[in-house]
């Protein structure tokens, strides 16, 4: 149940976490406790639509609020963004996330003393225990990206280009190599694996048919099996490969070498893309995202290569907690 805290009583602060993938807001009081939660759809500042993610941030803080007395109480109000770090250049989604969380904050009736849009790295590293102010953070979902974070402001960053020109190891990454894989299989290039299955089962529910053997079925079949497989792949957008990703995992449980060397290559991007912010030893690399969040499916993975670098692997499961903090941190004075 929601405890109702009223404007008179203590002040009342909200942490929103945007990514690629989904939008959460978080209401806090004063002492951090959380008072309620939202979420809405994708908040990625550099790809969403200005309406879409308005429409997402109000849906997310209705929810995390729905209490006018709440909303009253605000005073506090930090947004991280994926594509919303405010030094990535003239074409950054900064500008376009402050506009809609402000457009979000009014259609929802509060009037926060205090306003501002991060990056998505930024609230993460925040998430671990006693709010570092300077280290490394990792975060690797949809897309990926490692940054540099002094003073709690990201100071430069590794990678985090997008799917087009970068985001190596990512969901989206890894989802599209899953594909490859299979297609590398069908025309002869690679090896066979259950990936063919998997993906094919993933477009196609559940077919059955000569893709079910253990071994590669004659040319005919794999040909016709090619074309079917490769239209539903180009009649999507592109990052909605990143939801293959989840196919290697399975497909390493069974036993399949071909998804397991494809998890070892996405954790050793990952870690080229931490080792090229020049680690310290023993400095702390806060880990997030689907990926290397606590029981993430590729953290064991790059803690290992993160040790062999001398770094202190810190998980955590979203940068919600880091923006409630950072919140809190930014309070008016009294």
């Amino acid at each position: 149940m929601l405890r109702v805290v009223t404007a008179e009583h203590r002040p009342l602060v909200i942490g929103i976490d945007a990514g690629g993938t989904r939008t959460r807001a978080y209401l806090a009081d004063d002492d951090g406790a959380v008072l309620g939660e939202g979420a809405g759809g994708p908040g990625n500042a550099m790809s969403v639509p200005r309406a879409e993610l308005t429409r997402h941030l109000v849906a997310a803080i209705r929810a995390a609020a729905p209490d006018t007395r709440q909303r009253g109480a605000v005073r506090s109000v930090v947004g991280g963004f994926a594509g919303g770090a405010s030094d990535a250049g003239p074409d950054a989604g900064y500008e376009l996330a402050m506009s809609c969380l402000d457009a979000a904050l009014s259609a929802n009736g509060i009037t926060a003393r205090s306003i501002e849009v991060l990056g998505d790295i930024e609230i993460a590293f925040a998430s671990a225990d006693g709010t570092p102010s300077d280290g490394l953070a990792i975060v690797a979902g949809t897309g990926a990206v490692a940054a540099r974070i002094e003073n709690r402001r990201r100071l430069y960053l590794s990678d985090g280009n997008g799917w087009l020109l970068g985001d190596s190891g990512s969901g989206f990454w890894l989802g599209r190599e899953v594909l490859r894989a299979a297609l590398q299989a069908l025309d002869g290039r690679g090896p066979w694996t259950s990936l063919v299955e998997a993906v094919l089962s993933h477009y196609v529910g559940t077919p059955g048919g000569p893709y079910l053997a253990q071994e590669r079925p004659s040319r005919h079949e794999c040909e016709l099996l090619r074309h079917r497989l490769v239209p539903f792949a180009y009649a999507e957008p592109p990052v909605r490969l990143a939801r293959l990703s989840p196919l290697a995992v399975t497909a390493e449980e069974d036993g399949d070498e071909v998804a397991a060397g494809l998890l070892d290559d996405a954790a050793d991007e990952l870690a080229a893309t931490v080792a090229a912010l020049e680690p310290r030893e023993d400095e702390p690399l806060v880990a997030a995202g689907s990926l290397l969040g606590p029981h993430g499916p590729l953290l064991g993975r790059v803690t290992a290569r993160a040790e062999e670098l001398g770094l202190r692997v810190l998980p955590v499961h979203n940068g919600g907690a880091g923006a409630v903090a950072l919140a809190r941190l930014r309070l008016p004075v009294a």
